[in-house]
């Protein structure tokens, strides 16, 4: 797995020019697979082949054994850390969890409890034994579960277990939404509009948005990451955010406290990392550009933001370090801002842990986020100054989720990973994750797969490269978003840097649709398809031959094919002719061309062809293609990868086009009176029972899927004819739930 990386061309430059080295040392793609690296000077760079490695000082002694209290791909990533500096981890997990892969990566593991969190990753006691039994010094709570939670910091202190996070009075005064805005008022901090108190009830909450005036944020206090978030536009919106807010946040983050403020319209989502130490010391690393969300969680972030000028960057993080510093903070925290048009910034929140995204600032930056809390949690100060802290280079996080991104932007999806391949082999490229093949996505955890992170010397560059990691990304057996998070980097807006919270929803009103094909690209796809299925024709033709040679079988040389290929409802007439093989030096390897005619238009297709590899490099007219064949039906129907998107298409011989005519086709299901889960989920409450009249858009039912909370509604006005699950129940994708008449 790939570590921190900055770029070697872009530190040269800056060499040759005679710049100032800033006083930090970058990281290399090694970084997780040096053993030991010699004590460094803050001034000069241990350079490691073409990329710049910063080393760990093993004279800085700091905990014997921490104890991750965390899952997934940030336990893997403390873990990664906590081997370089030397120290020994030990993982806790679910019984489901038994076999993951941050518990195969600790020297030690201990079982918490059963799938749900509430009896594991958040059942604090158990978390405690485990503290105990192990001897653990210290706990990195990674984020999310209790990664801010005061009561769990102070249990840990309580019995001289150092909580890797600040303290619990910044806890108390950051994590909690209200009270944080309170301070943030006090530090002199811009603060969106709102109600500085506990939301009550529902009727409460409709009072108090009349009189902030619509539409207006509701929010758990004690939240983050999206969980537990509504925009309300009228008082009906505002009711039912109230109940679902309320319910995700107990369920997420054991406290139901709402706040209501006023929501800005058409924002940017811009928050800036401070690390500070136990000596008063506190510095800002730049921003992260978090705009492209769905259903207020990130998906794509990059740094530094396009929008920012200095100017502005210097305010919101003088004024994040004044916060930082108003609490004595002392560790790594993001204080999250809303930013207009205008370049005017509000405070929106400050998340007392490690980012999800916190990824990109090590790129750019060259500090590892996590060996800094640890330093500072053993009480060392901060070994750099502000005039230290560089932008090197652009970084892109593209978070990878297992979901459906043609219904809602990405519904969950579950399942087993049947095959895994992260594209690491590509320049530029970390993932961390915390999967395997066969590792399983369930219903009990957040869908995230991986975060991909592409660096460049620039924004072209790093996007470039995340555009060729996404295509080189192989992942079978659950739905991916890859296809919704290519089309988001090859948007022209986004390119422009035109993009704001709704970017997603003003770019794609009706809801994603895939890769929308040009001529050109159609034609290239048709072509690279028929040429794929004349391959396996051959290659199934040249077995044939082996089988066969006790009884010589003479067949006729085909000079050319013709086909019929289906796409979207289009038949269109492809032929194909065989160029016959040539060979290729850089790198060696036998490559065969076919010369394809699609609709006039004639290509040249070129690959080796490896029908067995997951990915297929192809070269269309000098147009170099990553592709993957995702499945070959004997009835001619495929599945293929192509700029992202996956098409389906039939592929059938001129004479078995001529007799599937005589083919049935199979009637569609009538779906206006049946209502199916869209995703896997635990039906959380049924509003319905048979013989009821609903209308159109009325709730029948709401499934919870990963800690969020969906609203099932009726789609035609109808009486209730039948009800097939009840509260409590596990369904899956399609299960049916509810008839009408």
């Amino acid at each position: 797995m790939a570590g921190f990386w900055t770029g070697a061309a872009a530190l040269a430059t800056a060499g040759r020019r005679g710049r100032r080295w800033p006083k930090l040392l970058m990281r290399s793609v090694a970084l997780w697979t040096v053993k030991h690296v010699p004590h460094y000077s803050r001034r000069y760079l241990v350079v490691s082949r073409t990329l710049c490695s910063a080393g760990y000082d093993s004279n800085e002694k700091t905990f014997d054994k921490i104890l991750i209290a965390n899952r997934g791909e940030i336990a893997c990533r403390v873990i990664k850390t906590c081997k370089k500096m030397g120290i020994k981890t030990v993982a806790i997990h679910s019984d489901v969890d038994a076999s993951s892969v941050h518990v195969k990566m600790a020297d030690e593991a201990v079982c918490v409890g059963p799938a749900p969190t509430s009896k594991s990753y958040l059942n604090m006691n158990a978390i405690m034994d485990a503290v105990r039994s192990t001897r653990a010094q210290a706990v990195h709570p990674g984020y999310g579960f209790l990664s801010e939670n005061k009561e769990f910091a102070k249990r840990l202190a309580a019995e001289d277990v150092i909580f890797i996070g600040p303290d619990t009075h910044a806890i108390q005064a950051m994590g909690d939404k209200i009270e944080s805005k309170l301070l943030a008022k006090k530090a002199k901090v811009n603060t969106i509009p709102g109600f500085d108190g506990v939301v009550k009830d529902a009727d409460e909450a409709v009072r108090i948005a009349r009189e902030i005036g619509y539409p207006v944020m509701i929010k758990a206090s004690a939240g983050g990451g999206g969980k537990g978030m509504r925009i309300a536009w009228d008082d009906e919106e505002t009711r039912d955010g109230f109940r679902f807010s309320s319910q995700e946040a107990a369920s997420s983050f054991g406290d139901d406290r709402l706040l209501i403020e006023k929501f800005i319209d058409n924002p940017r989502h811009i928050e800036i990392q401070v690390l500070g130490d136990k000596h008063g010391n506190a510095l800002w690393l730049n921003e992260r550009e978090c705009s492209i969300q769905r259903r207020n969680q990130k998906v794509v972030e990059e740094a530094p933001s396009i929008f920012l000028d200095s100017e502005t960057r210097r305010a919101m993080g003088e004024q994040a370090v004044a916060l930082a510093k108003a609490v004595s903070y002392s560790s790594a925290g993001t204080v999250e801002f809303l930013v207009d048009s205008k370049k005017n910034f509000y405070f929106l929140e400050m998340n007392t842990r490690l980012q999800v995204e916190h990824p990109v600032t090590e790129c750019i930056t060259g500090l590892d986020l996590v060996q800094e809390m640890i330093r500072v949690a053993k009480g060392y100060p901060l070994r750099h100054k502000q005039a230290d802290i560089p932008i090197n280079g652009w970084a892109v996080e593209c978070r990878v989720y297992a979901e459906d991104p043609y219904k809602s932007f990405g519904l969950p999806s579950v399942g087993r990973l049947s095959q895994y391949e992260e594209p690491i082999h590509l320049p530029g490229v970390r993932v961390d994750s915390g999967i395997q093949p066969g590792s399983d996505i369930s219903i009990y955890y957040d869908p995230m797969i991986s975060k991909l992170i592409t660096y460049g010397s620039d924004r072209t560059e790093a996007l470039k490269r995340m555009e060729d990691a996404l295509d080189s990304y192989v992942i079978r057996g659950v739905t991916h978003n890859i296809a919704l998070l290519r089309e988001v980097i090859i948007n022209s807006r986004f390119i422009e840097g035109d993009i704001n919270t709704k970017f997603l929803s003003d770019v794609y009103p009706d809801g994603f649709k895939g890769h929308p094909l040009t001529e050109t690209e159609r034609n290239q796809f048709l072509a690279v398809a028929s040429s794929l299925f004349v391959a396996s024709q051959l290659r199934a033709q040249h077995f044939q031959d082996h089988e066969s040679s006790r009884v010589p079988i003479v067949k006729p040389q085909v000079a050319s094919w013709e086909l019929s290929v289906k796409l979207h409802d289009e038949i269109h007439t492809v032929v194909v002719s065989s160029s016959g093989p040539t060979f290729s030096h850089e790198p060696q390897k036998l490559l065969h061309s076919y010369m394809v005619e699609v609709d006039g238009s004639k290509l040249n297709v070129t690959s080796t062809w490896n029908l067995a590899s997951p990915l297929l490099s192809v070269n269309v007219d000098g147009t170099q293609r990553t592709i993957q064949c995702l499945s070959r039906e004997a009835g001619g129907n495929m599945s293929i990868q192509f700029l992202g998107t996956v098409y389906k298409v039939r592929i059938l011989t001129k004479l078995a086009a001529e007799l599937n005519k005589f083919m049935l086709e199979k009637a569609a299901e009538d779906t206006s009176s049946i209502l199916r889960s869209p995703m896997p989920g635990v039906v959380v409450a049924i509003s319905v029972k048979p013989g009821d009249l609903v209308a159109e858009g009325q709730e029948i039912c709401v499934i919870e899927a990963m800690k969020m909370q969906n609203s099932m509604t009726a789609g035609k006005t109808g009486k209730v004819k039948s009800v097939h699950c009840k509260a409590g129940d596990t369904v899956g994708e399609g299960d049916l739930l509810v008839e009408l008449e």
